[in-house]
């Protein structure tokens, strides 16, 4: 039975830490629908959480950047091939089903970070948002802690950068022209297809293609920086928009662009799998074969700097490809360079801020 709405079709995937999972069976299953017709439609529910920190950390020397803030855990955007989905499992949770319908709020977010920006060995770098989950999932349109941290970055003048999904990023357009206005920001919106029908299964609750076109088109003529990011390109599911897309961006203004192939670590891989048996069964055994082909015969490969670039000829020839689409369309790679001289370290509080300069 296919799951509409939802990227996974199931709760029920192995993890690492053997969390316990139940399965229905019996011969009612088959004809269960016809006799007591569709089960209940999964809801959305959404956990307030008080974590101590909101500014993370890491020591990855293939991304450029060193710290991130996620408003939230889990996504509702449920794209099938999110490299977040593991996570899921450190909260007993299911990366399937549970990642898209369970979801956790961080309301504390732009108050922790004005504590941290406060401490005295702070020193600013771009701080970004949406390394793990979208910042501008639909949740943020009740919740809007991404508009609250993008306030305190603008207050403070820190630089932040943003990946989405969505084009609600317009919803804080005004924010974002200011932070330009001092080059503190920079908005990179990932498309994989142009089909929204594929979209549709692919990633249900995102933004459709063509609205999140018209978003990066909004936020260039606004003057903010905006990227597209093309990922990750799936073998011979999304592979045939690449040109497509660069076009579509190039004639909004867009100048930058990157790609990025299907990655499946951990409990992503069999989801990935289900989900091809489910909407792709006649290619699911092509496209697998061509993943591990890029993937030196693995599912995925985590190893720094290779994990973001493919092997092999399949690989070779989506590069190429993205090159000649570039040159062709006058796009070029990501290079931005925010400024973090302007930072205005906040105030600690009481008599504190008596001895600061």
């Amino acid at each position: 039975m296919t799951i509409h709405g939802r990227g996974a079709q199931s709760a029920n995937v192995p993890t690492r830490f053997g969390l316990a999972t139940r399965e229905a069976d019996g011969d009612w299953l088959d004809a269960c629908e016809d006799i007591d017709g569709p089960g209940p439609k999964l809801r959305t529910s959404v956990t307030q959480e008080h974590p101590r920190s909101i500014l993370t950390f890491n020591r990855s020397p293939d991304i450029p950047f060193d710290r991130s803030v996620n408003a939230y855990r889990g996504c509702e955007h449920g794209c099938i091939y999110c490299y977040a989905r593991p996570s899921h499992a450190y909260h007993d949770l299911s990366p399937g089903l549970d990642f898209e319908t369970k979801l956790f709020a961080k309301p504390d977010a732009a108050k922790l970070l004005r504590e941290a920006l406060a401490k005295p060995a702070y020193t600013p770098a771009p701080i970004a948002m949406g390394t793990n989950t979208d910042p501008y999932q639909p949740i943020e349109a009740r919740y809007r802690i991404t508009r609250s941290v993008l306030e305190l970055c603008l207050e403070l003048r820190h630089p932040v950068t943003i990946t989405t999904k969505s084009a609600r990023v317009l919803d804080d357009l005004d924010l974002l022209v200011e932070l330009a206005r001092h080059n503190l920001t920079a908005v990179g919106v990932s498309v994989t297809s142009l089909d929204p029908r594929l979209s549709g299964v692919l990633e249900p609750r995102a933004s459709a293609p063509a609205k999140r076109l018209e978003a990066l088109g909004r936020l260039v003529t606004a003057g903010v920086t905006a990227h597209v990011s093309i990922a990750p390109v799936i073998p011979s599911i999304t592979d045939q928009h690449l040109e497509g897309i660069l076009q579509e961006a190039a004639e909004r203004g867009v100048r930058s662009a990157s790609w990025i192939m299907l990655r499946l670590p951990h409990e992503v891989a069999p989801l990935f799998r289900e989900w091809l048996d489910t909407h792709f069964p006649d290619r699911a055994d092509k496209v697998m074969s061509i993943v591990h082909s890029v993937r030196e015969g693995r599912d995925n490969d985590p190893r720094f700097f290779t994990r973001m670039k493919p092997k092999g000829v399949w690989a070779d020839l989506v590069r190429n490809r993205f090159r000649v689409a570039c040159r062709k369309y006058g796009i070029g790679k990501a290079e931005v360079d925010l400024d973090c001289t302007q930072f205005r370290k906040p105030g600690r509080g009481g008599q504190l801020d008596l001895f600061q300069a």
